[in-house]
């Protein structure tokens, strides 16, 4: 089940990667968008290049993508991919590497695939719904799963998005988490679905659906949880894109440290 999808997500991941590292490798424009947040056009040109190939495997499907006009018929679509072709634009600015392309399938609102592709390592993370998260890194695939560690935890942090908020969580369990890291966009949720870190926070408003998507579904199907504060699994295909409440992920229920 979801395997042809699966499949075709990561094609159009990789066929993007190109384009976006083709960008990557050469002086590049930035823009600023209306909410503040940096475009160059390594995010457009992959958002087409996934749009497309996606579309002529699937045509019946609706879009939520970062980089174009969301049409609400996609509400009432039960099949939704939900792209965000650069995540870490700022990364990317950078040139820290630290940034990914997500690709997700929602159906009826619940994740079924999800694929993040580091473009400048090549790492894939990807899994679909009841088999299993992946990691694929040199033509060598294994299959990832979160560790059981509950004390002496690594915490990973935004390289330019952690708050204040967040930053007194960690001093508040210092008794638990003992180490912290940085990493950019979907990179933090993949090294805990691996099993390489145990928590990270995000306690505010500004994500969306199409940057949790893909990263959810890998650190649910590798046995850790993806929730909002308050416990609660957040949902997708929605009129409001916006993860208004945060989220924090974990490896196990014991170490949601609030």
């Amino acid at each position: 089940m979801w395997e042809k999808e699966l499949e075709t997500a990561i094609e159009a991941g990789l066929l993007a990667r190109v384009k976006i590292m083709e960008i990557y490798n050469q002086d590049f424009d930035v823009e600023i968008k209306d909410d503040n947040s940096p475009v160059t056009n390594a995010d457009k040109a992959a958002d087409a290049i996934i749009r497309e190939h996606l579309h002529k495997a699937f045509p019946t499907h609706a879009f939520l993508t970062e980089e174009s006009e969301d049409n609400k018929e996609r509400l009432s679509n039960d099949y939704v991919w939900i792209v965000d072709p650069v995540d870490g634009t700022k990364d990317f600015v950078a040139r820290d590497g630290g940034f990914t392309t997500n690709i997700a399938l929602a159906y009826k609102h619940e994740l079924v695939v999800g694929v993040v592709i580091v473009p400048v390592s090549g790492d894939i993370y990807f899994a679909s719904k009841g088999n299993g998260a992946f990691h694929r890194f040199n033509g060598s695939t294994k299959r990832i799963h979160v560790n059981d560690k509950v004390d002496d935890l690594t915490c990973l942090c935004s390289v330019f998005h952690t708050n204040e908020t967040e930053l007194k969580l960690i001093e508040k369990h210092s008794d638990k988490i003992k180490h912290i890291l940085k990493y950019g966009s979907s990179l933090k949720p993949c090294r805990i679905a691996e099993g390489l870190a145990e928590i990270t926070y995000r306690m505010s408003a500004g994500t969306k659906e199409w940057d949790t998507g893909a990263c959810q579904i890998i650190v649910e199907e590798a046995g850790g949880l993806f929730v909002e504060p308050d416990g609660s699994r957040i949902t997708y295909n929605r009129k409001d894109v916006y993860n208004r409440k945060g989220y924090i992920v974990v490896n196990r229920k014991e170490n949601i440290l609030l």
